[in-house]
């Protein structure tokens, strides 16, 4: 065989490696548009997402700060810049926009009919926001609650806000909780179950709040976030794959590895924490699933810079 030949093999078996090993991508953002400057520059970003062309783009909640008018007007235009997005976009509901609505600085609304609101808003069809939009699956008494997939990885979100899950003042949970959390706490496993019977590589989770892992591994979990935890942390235990949780809510970004195992204490393996930017600080985080590397997930941070 001549060197020519030879090089010419390579190639191909090189070309034929490249097609075999598939990777996806998806774009995390979060607790943003808080101010009139960022909902300015958040076009941009999300154009500058597009241009690394991820499969889609993950709102983790929070498209306002906790003060500003929960109003329907401004209700309309988050979905319409949603929308515009070149990518499909899913957005998970976050507390500024409703159990933080009841604030008079925040028009003093009723929380519960604030999320019938972002219901009837966003989360009327089953499909992602987007100019390209996703099909999508809904649980059917909170349509907040979603199901998809990229590749070989299971996709759901969670109505979890912030600071507590809306539990309610002191020890006795409130009505709302006791009605929604059954409902999260079945999606979650139904998720896990899916996720087992069609023997996907991983699960990626979101939600808006942080429910507290250091607290949780000291034993002093918030009320409002127990059942959540400790589900999580059993169907993690029980599952195959790679977790990735994807949160907003205290504005550090960070990537880590926080659900820790009841016995040892030390990290469970399988499971990572994905915390989104948040105000101050604008920017977003590229995930890159790869199902060939024993990592299945790996990530890219990009801060916005200011233009």
């Amino acid at each position: 065989m001549t060197f020519r030949a030879y090089a010419l093999l390579l190639s191909g078996l090189w070309l034929a490696g490249s097609v075999s090993a598939e990777s996806w991508r998806f774009a995390v953002i979060g607790d943003t548009p808080y101010n009139a400057y960022e909902r300015s520059k958040l076009p941009r970003m999300l154009d500058d997402i597009a241009d690394e062309h991820p499969g889609l783009i993950v709102h983790a909640g929070d498209f306002k700060d906790s003060r500003t008018i929960c109003s329907d007007e401004l209700f309309r235009d988050r979905h319409t810049l949603f929308a515009a997005s070149r990518v499909p976009l899913l957005y998970v509901v976050g507390d500024n926009e409703w159990t933080d609505c009841r604030q008079l600085a925040a028009g003093h609304f009723d929380p519960l009919e604030r999320l019938q609101k972002l219901r009837e808003l966003f989360f009327a069809e089953p499909r992602s926001l987007g100019r390209q939009t996703l099909p999508v699956e809904q649980q059917a008494r909170a349509p907040e609650h979603l199901r998809w997939r990229l590749g070989p990885v299971l996709f759901l979100s969670l109505n979890v806000p912030g600071p507590n899950n809306h539990f309610g003042l002191g020890s006795m949970p409130s009505d709302e909780y006791l009605a929604r959390n059954p409902l999260l706490i079945d999606w979650l496993r139904q998720g896990f179950a899916v996720a087992r019977r069609e023997q996907a590589a991983g699960m990626v989770i979101v939600m808006q709040a942080n429910p507290g892992f250091k607290h949780h591994a000291a034993g002093l979990t918030h009320a409002g976030y127990r059942d959540l935890l400790e589900t999580l942390r059993t169907e993690t235990l029980a599952y195959s794959g790679q977790v990735l949780l994807v949160h907003g809510d205290t504005h550090w970004q960070r990537i880590d590895q926080p659900l820790r195992h009841p016995k040892t204490k030390l990290p469970i393996t399988n499971f990572t924490r994905l915390e989104t930017f948040g105000y101050p600080l604008m920017g977003w985080v590229k995930v890159i699933i790869d199902d060939e590397l024993p990592q299945l997930f790996r990530f890219e941070v990009h801060p916005y810079r200011r233009r």
